[in-house]
C-alpha cells in the first residue's frame, strides 16, 4: 500500500507541476506582444543565449556530420548508392538529428545559464525588489529570457544543419572519393521544402519546451545559496 501511495502521490504532483508550469506559460504568451515591444532586452539574450553558444553548436554540427557521411557512405555503399550521401546527411539533419542534438546543447549550455542567472536574482531578492518599485519582473526579466531562447534555437538548429552537411561533404568528398556533384546534385532534387519546414518547427517546439523550463525553475527557484 505503502508503494501505491508514493506512486499516487508522485503522480498528482508531476500533475501539478506539468499545470502550473502551463499556466507559467500562457502567462508568457500573454505578455509576448508588448515584451516584444522591447526589441532592446531580447536582442541581448538572443546574443546571450544564441551567439554565446555557436562555438559548441558548430563543434558539434561539424562533427556529427563527419560521422554522418563516414556511416552514410558505408551503408550506401553496399547499394551501389555512394552518390545518394548528400540526400541522406541532409534529410537526417534537417529533420531529425540538428532539431534534437541543438535542443539537447542548448538546454545544458544556455537553459543552465538561464535557470541559474534568474534563480540568482531570486535567492539576492533582486525580483522582490523589482516588486516593490512597481517592476513586473516576469515581464521585465523572464519574458526577454523566454523570447531570446525561442528566436535562438532554430538559427542554431539551422547552423547545425549547415556545418554537418560541410561535415558529410568534406568526409564523403575528400576521404571517401564521392562526386563532388552527384552529392550536392543528389542533395537538391531530393530534399523539399517540407523537409526544412518540418525540422524548423520541430525546433520551434523545443525552444519553447526548453527555455520555459529554464526560466519556470530559476523563477520559482527556493531563495537559498
Amino acid at each position: 500500500m505503502k508503494l501505491l501511495r508514493d506512486l499516487w502521490q508522485s503522480f498528482l504532483g508531476a500533475v501539478a507541476s506539468l499545470g502550473a508550469q502551463t499556466r507559467f506559460l500562457l502567462l508568457l504568451l500573454w505578455r509576448t506582444p508588448r515584451g516584444v515591444l522591447r526589441f532592446g532586452l531580447v536582442a541581448d539574450q538572443i546574443y546571450n543565449t544564441g551567439t554565446l553558444s555557436l562555438v559548441i553548436i558548430m563543434m558539434s554540427g561539424m562533427f556529427g556530420g563527419m560521422v554522418l557521411g563516414l556511416q552514410g557512405f558505408t551503408l550506401l555503399q553496399k547499394f551501389g548508392s555512394e552518390t545518394y550521401l548528400g540526400t541522406a546527411a541532409a534529410v537526417s539533419l534537417f529533420k531529425e538529428l540538428s532539431p534534437v542534438i541543438t535542443s539537447l546543447l542548448f538546454a545544458g549550455r544556455a537553459g543552465t545559464a538561464l535557470t541559474s542567472e534568474i534563480g540568482l536574482m531570486r535567492a539576492t531578492d533582486q525580483l522582490s525588489a523589482m516588486e516593490m518599485m512597481a517592476v513586473d519582473p516576469v515581464r521585465r526579466v523572464v519574458l526577454p529570457r523566454f523570447l531570446g531562447g525561442v528566436v535562438a534555437l532554430p538559427m542554431l538548429s539551422m547552423v547545425f544543419s549547415m556545418v554537418g552537411i560541410f561535415g558529410a561533404w568534406l568526409v564523403g568528398v575528400h576521404f571517401m572519393s564521392v562526386d563532388a556533384g552527384s552529392f550536392w546534385s543528389q542533395m537538391r532534387s531530393s530534399v523539399e521544402l517540407k523537409d526544412v519546414s518540418e525540422g524548423i518547427v520541430k525546433s520551434v517546439a523545443f525552444g519553447v519546451a526548453c527555455s520555459l523550463i529554464a526560466v519556470y525553475q530559476g523563477y520559482h527557484a527556493t531563495p537559498t545559496a
